[in-house]
């Protein structure tokens, strides 16, 4: 088990349109307390120890953009990652079914943005820098969309999932 300061989870929202998958993606607000103006998938820390960490990703997501766990149909469960911050992010992926009312927290979420898997397949979109992380040279993964970037742990956890289904190559 990794050493860690806490855990949290996220849910990875998916959902199609037109024969198309979108992941379901946040932007924070400057009133975050970490990752300000950061796209990320919703989510954060567990409030006890007991709780089940697809509790967490879900009550998460409901608190931040309104979609309720009953809109939610957890798939599975997804690596563990080491955050920059200590904690053991646990990834649920989670297939919701278009059109979703949603209502963003204006504390925690900017703006709310569907973004497609075939962003992620177009290599002109990426960019990859290697950085120090935990002690050890990491790849740091950078995809532009619409003028802004989707990096760090959500594009790790995206590129990671999309590689597992097939949809992108390994490179």
């Amino acid at each position: 088990m990794l050493e860690h300061h806490g855990r949290a989870a996220v849910l990875i929202p998916i959902f199609q349109r037109n024969k198309e998958r979108f992941f379901l993606l946040t932007r924070r607000t400057q009133k975050v307390e970490t990752h300000k103006g950061e796209i990320s998938f919703p989510g954060g820390m567990t409030e006890t120890e007991s709780e089940p960490l697809s509790q967490t990703a879900l009550r998460e997501t409901w608190e931040e953009i309104g979609l309720a766990p009953s809109q939610v149909r957890v798939l599975g469960q997804f690596d563990e990652y080491p955050s920059i911050n200590g904690l053991i992010v646990t990834p649920f992926v989670g297939w919701i079914e278009p059109p979703v009312g949603l209502s963003p927290s204006p504390d925690e979420v900017e703006e709310v943005l569907e973004v497609p898997f075939s962003l992620f397949q177009d290599k002109t979109n990426r960019r990859v820098e290697i950085r120090k992380r935990l002690g050890q040279d990491s790849p740091v993964y950078f995809y532009r969309y619409q003028g802004r970037e989707i990096w760090g742990l959500t594009a790790r956890i995206i590129r990671d999932f999309l590689i597992l289904i097939g949809t992108i190559e390994d490179n």
